[in-house]
């Protein structure tokens, strides 16, 4: 599980020539609420909208020299199918993506318009997992999971090396949390170049599997994850990530999904930034702590696929 710091380099080097740096912006209200110099790191920026298109590139661009490929399939909530069917895209692939029936319709229609063949299968993507898992037999296919692939954390980890290029007095990053790829890429970065900036991991309270698993420190299943936060909807953790984050992430945080939906509304109307429930998790978890971390705090705003209904409901709590 270890992420070696020339294999993040090489990512960073491959990346570069798809992909411009995100910003990192000052939160100005949200330093008002606390007392200490927070900023947005806006993945959202990325194509598809999330930070999902640095791991599926990454790892797409260097294993077709290793493998024959004749198609690239994942199972996904949403961002990281749409991140599959844009890097199947620029690398000239066909790609097939397995959702959840009725799946974030925003989310959806990126994959289509990328596209990408949809298939929706079972109530949550553990089901969707398991029936692209059963398609993954036949040659030459290759099975992009986000949660376990080796190669994936690479593209992720490069977001740790920007935040340090950008503000190189960080103290904290908050993370949001789902299969922990992008957890354990920014905290390997940062474990390599600056061990003292805390990492804290933000799950939904309805999804906890993560949090329980991480606090207990074996592997704990939930029978549901029924969360507004698509993007952070896991209930059964991968072993091997679950001892990388009690390896290197320093806390781990819930929050409801109506601080969720109140933190999307604060980013919106105050900070004027777009985030979907997984992407506030961190303003949620920041507003919702009686402590601070550090002085220079960066929250990471991990994707702005808000569907409308979800958008409406947070303008309207």
């Amino acid at each position: 599980m270890h992420l070696e710091l020339s294999t993040i380099q090489a990512a960073q080097k491959l990346l570069r020539r798809y992909l411009a740096v995100t910003r990192l912006v000052p939160a100005p209200w949200l330093a008002r609420q606390t007392g200490a110099n927070i900023y947005l790191k806006l993945e959202s920026d990325l194509p598809t909208g999330s930070f999902k298109p640095r791991g599926a590139l990454y790892t797409l661009s260097v294993n077709l020299p290793r493998q024959p490929i004749r198609e690239v399939i994942a199972a996904s909530t949403g961002n990281h199918g749409a991140a599959v069917a844009y890097a199947a895209h620029l690398l000239g692939l066909p790609a097939r993506i397995f959702l959840p029936e009725n799946p974030n319709p925003v989310k959806r229609a990126r994959i289509a318009e990328l596209g990408a063949t949809i298939v929706e299968h079972g109530r949550d993507i553990t089901d969707a997992f398991r029936h692209a898992l059963v398609y993954a037999q036949q040659d030459g296919i290759y099975f992009l999971n986000d949660a376990t692939d080796p190669d994936i954390t690479a593209g992720p980890a490069i977001i740790g090396c920007e935040i340090l290029e950008q503000l190189p007095a960080t103290d904290a990053i908050y993370v949001p949390m789902g299969d922990t790829a992008l957890i354990r890429g920014i905290a390997a970065a940062l474990k390599h170049l600056s061990p003292k900036v805390k990492i804290i991991g933000v799950q939904a309270e309805r999804a906890p599997s993560y949090y329980l698993s991480w606090k207990r420190g074996e592997v704990v299943t939930t029978d549901t994850c029924d969360t507004v936060a698509d993007g952070l909807a896991t209930r059964i953790p991968d072993e091997r990530n679950v001892g990388a984050i009690r390896e290197m992430v320093d806390d781990v945080r819930l929050v409801s999904d109506e601080q969720m939906l109140e933190a999307i509304r604060h980013l919106l109307i105050e900070e004027h930034v777009v985030a979907e429930p997984a992407g506030a998790a961190t303003t949620a978890a920041l507003l919702s702590s009686d402590r601070s971390p550090g002085v220079n705090i960066v929250l990471i705003v991990s994707g702005a696929n808000v569907s409308p209904d979800v958008l409406q409901r947070a303008l309207c709590a």
